[in-house]
């Protein structure tokens, strides 16, 4: 099986808890057709560099897998329907990381640089 990173845009009128349970039953279904789950975020409501389907935010999720192909297809098959879900990719890694992702780790650098 190889490791690959998730990563998912939901709507912005969709709420937090939504999209947690949204990384709930993306976690589920890979454990479910036999890979690994190794962490998942909620990265919250962010802008968007660019308009998608007339959004200007978006709540981005990440979830940390290994799996094989089978779980690529549900994953996609899953995604593509989702009415909550604007865009998606997953992408494959070489090894998966249980720090936290750049993005949760910048929001730490600058509490840190806050507190001087």
């Amino acid at each position: 099986m190889a490791n690959y990173e998730h990563v998912f845009v939901a709507r912005p009128d969709v709420s937090p808890a939504q999209v947690e349970s949204l990384l709930e039953e993306l976690k589920g279904l890979v454990e479910e057709k036999g890979g690994t789950v190794g962490k998942t975020e909620y990265w919250g409501l962010r802008t968007l560099a660019y308009r998608i389907k007339k959004n200007r935010k978006g709540h981005y999720g990440l979830i940390d897998m290994s799996a094989g192909p089978e779980v690529l297809e549900a994953i996609d098959q899953r995604q593509r329907y989702s009415d909550d879900v604007i865009r998606y990719m997953t992408v494959r890694i070489e090894e998966l990381s249980e720090e936290p992702s750049a993005v949760l780790r910048k929001g730490d650098d600058r509490k840190r640089r806050e507190r001087r």
